[in-house]
């Protein structure tokens, strides 16, 4: 018998609205990191009710994914409380010395409440457990090392997806096509088709997908497999700090919170996909049953209240309370993760 059966969970009741209410009432700033760690936990559904007890007391927000292979976090810590924080976190033997990212532009705002989910895995590849070793992962290369790598030639693999790569990228890196990380392991395979014995470059936001990617290709015969030490997170940090770095990455990276992207680089490299202008500036349909992430420029942003759609205009103008009603009617269990590409230009003719 499960002895969670008929336990209470505990989590955030609070609705979007009112939560970032209170945030914005916040008298004190607070700091985004974010971590992971391919570790055993033997118990995720016992550690994710304690770790959201713990947290919760200090007032942490974020997004966390537990798995019996580890733990995957983005969240935002008030500053007063970040000591007590790193002591809490380090108390626990399966995140001693959790080496923390923290983020490049941080308005404090990233997140407005606490979410940790329990998952079969920290980031899904698709495949069944043990089916290559997760563990044999590649060679991790400092900002130094990477731009060395860069320079002599090697083939660049960006490990994220379509709509992260869109708006920012290093430098002549294969970008996959890609909307889920499952879906761009076997993309990448057929991208470096007879490249086995080519110096490989591996990178993603912070580090995560490419301990599986490298291993995932070494496994397939890869030779010479190196992953990006603490993603591009890291890497725009060690930039910032040695001014003898040049920056090779151009363009934004997209985060996964409230923020959408943070600038790594002056450069704009995408496009509003309503009027095709320059832009980097990701939004979700104000039409909440829609949710559609896409990159809107500020006048499209009001010429279509935030909308990607002419029908999704005429939804969002109804009262709250249809739109409510209507939505319980509705099937959206993907709205939230809904980044198909499509021709929005079209949606509002």
């Amino acid at each position: 018998m499960d002895p969670n059966a008929g336990k209470k969970k505990l989590r955030n009741k609070l609705g979007r609205d009112v939560a970032i209410a209170a945030l914005e009432a916040e008298d004190f700033e607070r700091k985004t990191t974010s971590f992971y760690r391919y570790v055993k936990i033997s118990d995720p559904n016992s550690m994710r009710d304690l770790l959201y007890s713990e947290w919760s007391n200090l007032g942490v927000f974020g997004r966390v994914y537990l798995a019996q292979e580890g733990i995957n976090a983005q969240i935002s810590v008030p500053k007063p409380q970040w000591s007590k924080f790193i002591k809490t976190l380090h108390s626990h033997k399966e995140f001693d010395l959790m080496h923390q990212k923290n983020a490049v532009e941080d308005d404090g705002k990233s997140f407005f409440k606490l979410i940790i989910k329990v998952k079969e895995q920290i980031v899904a590849d698709g495949l069944a457990f043990g089916e290559y070793d997760i563990t044999n992962v590649g060679n991790h290369l400092n900002a130094k090392q990477w731009n060395e790598a860069m320079e002599k030639g090697a083939t660049i693999v960006d490990m994220r997806n379509h709509y992260e790569s869109e708006i920012g990228h290093f430098e002549g890196a294969i970008c996959p096509q890609s909307e889920t990380f499952k879906e761009e392991l076997p993309e990448v395979l057929i991208d470096l088709k007879d490249k086995e014995d080519d110096q490989i470059l591996l990178y993603c936001t912070g580090g995560i997908r490419c301990e599986k990617a490298s291993a995932y290709l070494k496994h397939h015969g890869f030779n010479d497999v190196n992953q990006l030490h603490g993603g591009i997170i890291d890497y725009a940090r060690q930039i910032e700090k040695d001014e003898g770095l040049d920056n090779k990455f151009i363009g934004k990276n997209f985060v996964f919170d409230e923020r959408l992207g943070e600038r790594i680089s002056d450069e704009v490299i995408s496009n509003c996909h309503q009027c095709g202008e320059r832009s980097d500036d990701h939004v979700n349909c104000q039409n909440k049953t829609c949710n559609l992430l896409f990159i809107q420029c500020k006048k499209c942003a009001t010429e279509h209240s935030g909308c990607c759609s002419k029908l999704c205009i005429e939804y969002s103008l109804l009262p709250e309370e249809e739109q409510i009603a209507r939505r319980k009617g509705e099937k959206n269990d993907s709205r939230f993760h809904n980044h198909q590409k499509r021709d929005l230009s079209q949606g509002l003719k």
